[in-house]
């Protein structure tokens, strides 16, 4: 699929993924809307907008109801790495808002005009952590777990309206999401870490694909069909890296 002139909404598209995502779409053609914070590179539309506060949230859903997108990523993200009980509160409320109820939130006011054109894909980027939920990283697992859900939800709902629905998971990637704990927390248990470039190559083929779900990095894919049926194998097969992880944080 080619998307020569079509209108694509990237949210996060200024970050260190994003970025890459944007430009392989400009690259096939697409006229490019990037939502986020920070300005992106010249070359596409922009609209400012933080999407970790409500009002935020509906100022940028206000902004891109009323346009006839052909294509939504939801991608901009947020995490947090610790105890949970360690989290600060305004800090817990806007991972689950920029993770979680700005992707819901943003498809509630595009799918309209996407209906009535009787046409369109919603793509909605979350994590491996949302099909097996690490410790220590609470609030990001269960906000791209609830992602994952809706992904499914809205997929049925909507089954037959022309508009199909992406899921896409990565495993951990080289971003600046990552703190220095994180990598030293990678570094301690040998997580795998993919470079940026290789993951927005895949996100876009997958998008392009127009997949369904999709899941990247062995043994992580293997991990997740095994945690859906047996999580308590992948409870003990973690115990020895959350430990490490709680080592970091000990005092």
């Amino acid at each position: 699929m080619s998307f020569k002139n079509k209108q694509v909404l990237i949210t996060g598209g200024s970050g260190g993924l994003g970025a890459l995502l944007t430009r392989q779409f400009v690259g096939d053609g697409a006229q490019v809307t990037v939502l986020d914070r920070a300005e992106p590179s010249a070359g596409v539309k922009f609209i400012r907008a933080d999407l970790s506060t409500a009002d935020g949230l509906e100022a940028a859903a206000s902004a891109v109801a009323g346009g006839d997108w052909d294509v939504l990523v939801n991608l901009a993200g947020i995490q947090h790495f610790g105890p949970l009980e360690r989290e600060a509160p305004a800090h817990l409320v806007a991972s689950y808002l920029v993770n979680l109820v700005a992707p819901v939130r943003l498809t509630q006011a595009v799918l309209p005009r996407m209906k009535a054109r009787g046409r369109g894909q919603i793509v909605n980027v979350g994590s491996i952590f949302g099909s097996i939920n690490f410790a220590h990283f609470v609030t990001y697992s269960s906000a791209k777990a609830g992602l994952r859900g809706f992904s499914q939800a809205l997929r049925r709902e909507i089954s037959g309206s022309g508009i199909d629905v992406t899921y896409i998971a990565p495993r951990a990637v080289r971003t600046a999401l990552n703190s220095p704990a994180v990598l030293e927390f990678a570094r301690l248990t040998q997580m795998n870490m993919d470079e940026p470039a290789v993951i927005a190559a895949r996100v876009f083929q997958a998008i392009q694909a127009r997949k369904r779900d999709v899941y990247f990095g062995f043994p992580e894919s293997l991990f997740v069909r095994i945690n859906a049926l047996f999580p308590g194998l992948v409870d003990r097969a973690l115990f020895a890296n959350d430990r490490k992880a709680a080592r970091l944080f000990a005092g």
